[in-house]
């Protein structure tokens, strides 16, 4: 991990925990795993708010222990670094929810997200303590939960094990995939009784499975959401439609998250699918138009590999994902250094190697134009330069050396990565600044905004309000007013880079045989 992933990590753990959780994280950064005695003479905090941090960060599944191989009495405790970005997801993740489950879903994802992790009896008891929907019954609710569970978007932490297994200091977790989605036994007449105040959560049957959301589910949706948007933007609404129904297919018989290729898909799949699901006669009518313009299309998501059952076809991730990333890195290049620094990369990349003379040519750039950008290039990491040396003809005489242009892709996209880090620390660095500076104005104004509310309330006339707001000087409102506007602004480009972060990430996955922290469960 970068140092610039490192203070971004440290940034958005402090915004969300306060000091003493980012200095603990800080540490676990630093190091593979660490004991609670290190992280306390590392930090310099009292052993009781060390041991209160890391069980917030193991709550919100963040840090995981273990026995250390030394002494098993002892426990050492390992930061989960890719887990931390996901704080910034969390309005994406309820928004999804929402869309998909209605308000109780995003009422269920919301305590989920406020609570780090807790039993399916007591997420249901602290949403309808909020009562937010009146009219929703506790049935409703755990229906619900229970088919977040079914899809996979909340998943089961493994259990503790108790008993003459468990005879030692650090506790130990029995992992069973198979009881990762398996439904809570969860009594609605206990909850009735604990809202009555009649019973304790103690009494509840499923007190031993303790539940958290699934990033992993999350992250395929919006991978999904990303390559379905790309076609619709280039080839319509019916294929970006149709390849929708692929991917659905694809994950019957293909992990969502095989790197490179998925399983084989024949059109007669595709084709009983739609008819079944879909409503679009133009899609139905013209299946195999779309299917061929998905396999001949540039992007490369979909290929043909077989004839079999009218047509076998594959899953691209790879070169999907490879298309989507460099696509990304052109309009990064056009943005800095305009469209024709943008062409000289896309001939580089398409040739492989190529000398200066020759890429002036194939970009049909002036000579000295096309040194400038590429050496503009070359400097930010974005082409590098590849030494070929050729001895002499006679034994005088002096070597030759071509000096080709080449594009190191797995480099390239890691700089980006490391770029769109430091740009998002300093966005979030930027708007807590811009916070804590007006910090007095802008509580005036919300002590100001509940004020007036209370009068309308009250039912004060209209010139007593006008009175009060007029408490708040123009030179004040407008300060105000820009303020605003920069932390809107602010909050849009966090968006934007973690999108953009998020894109990048799948290259890395799909493209690469790095470790990206994705796994099946976690």
């Amino acid at each position: 991990m970068s140092a610039d992933y490192s203070h971004l990590c440290s940034a958005i753990l402090e915004q969300c925990f306060g000091k003493v959780v980012q200095a603990v994280a800080d540490c676990l950064f630093s190091a593979t795993t660490r004991t609670l005695g290190q992280i306390t003479s590392a930090t310099k905090f009292s052993r009781k708010e060390v041991a209160f941090a890391l069980a917030v960060l193991v709550k919100f599944r963040l840090v995981d222990f273990a026995a250390s191989k030394q002494n098993s009495f002892l426990a050492e405790y390992a930061l989960r670094r890719e887990d931390v970005l996901c704080l910034l997801r969390y309005p994406r993740y309820v928004h999804l929810v929402q869309t998909k489950y209605g308000n109780v879903g995003a009422s269920i994802a919301e305590e989920l997200i406020n609570s780090g992790s807790d039993t399916a009896t007591g997420i249901l008891v602290k949403c309808l303590a909020e009562n937010e929907n009146k009219t929703e019954s506790p049935e409703s609710y755990r229906n619900t939960f229970l088919q977040m569970i079914t899809d996979h978007y909340v998943i089961k932490r493994p259990e503790l094990m108790v008993g003459d297994d468990q005879d030692e200091n650090v506790p130990k977790f029995e992992t069973n995939e198979c009881d990762f989605f398996r439904h809570p036994n969860i009594d609605l007449q206990l909850l009735a009784k604990i809202q009555k105040g009649e019973a304790t959560l103690a009494d509840a049957r499923d007190s031993h499975m303790v539940w958290n959301l699934n990033y992993d589910r999350f992250h395929q949706d919006f991978r999904d959401t990303i390559m379905v948007d790309a076609i619709e933007r280039k080839l319509g609404e019916n294929a970006a439609e149709c390849f929708r129904f692929i991917l659905k297919i694809m994950y019957n018989t293909t992990d969502p998250w095989e790197r490179k290729l998925s399983n084989q898909i024949t059109f007669v799949e595709i084709k009983q699918a739609i008819e079944r699901k879909s409503n679009n006669l133009d899609l139905m009518k013209y299946l195999d138009q779309y299917i061929s313009l998905l396999t001949e299309d540039s992007l490369g998501f979909f290929r043909r590999v077989g004839d079999m059952g009218g047509g076998v076809y594959v899953v691209d991730m790879e070169h999907a994902f490879q298309s989507l990333a460099f696509a990304c890195a052109e309009c990064v290049i056009t943005e800095r250094f305009g469209s024709k620094a943008a062409r000289i990369f896309r001939v580089i990349r398409c040739k492989v190697y190529i000398e200066q003379e020759d890429l002036q040519k194939e970009a049909m750039i002036p000579s000295k134009e096309a040194k400038s950008l590429a050496y503009n290039l070359f400097q930010e990491q974005f082409i590098h330069v590849k030494i070929i040396k050729k001895p002499g003809g006679g034994s005088n005489g002096p070597a030759k050396a071509f000096y080709l242009f080449q594009v190191k892709e797995k480099d390239t996209v890691r700089m980006l990565l490391d770029a769109s880090y430091k740009s998002l620390y300093n966005t979030i660095e930027r708007s807590n600044f811009e916070k804590n500076e007006h910090k007095g104005l802008i509580e005036k104004s919300q002590r100001l905004d509940s004020i007036v509310e209370a009068m309308k309330e009250r039912g004060e006339t209209d010139e007593y309000i006008a009175e009060i707001v007029e408490t708040f000087t123009p030179p004040e409102c407008e300060i105000l007013n820009k303020v605003k506007n920069r932390i809107k602004t602010l909050s849009k480009a966090e968006l934007t880079l973690d999108d953009t972060i998020f894109l990048l990430q799948m290259y890395q996955h799909h493209c690469t045989t790095l470790p990206t922290g994705i796994r099946k469960f976690k």
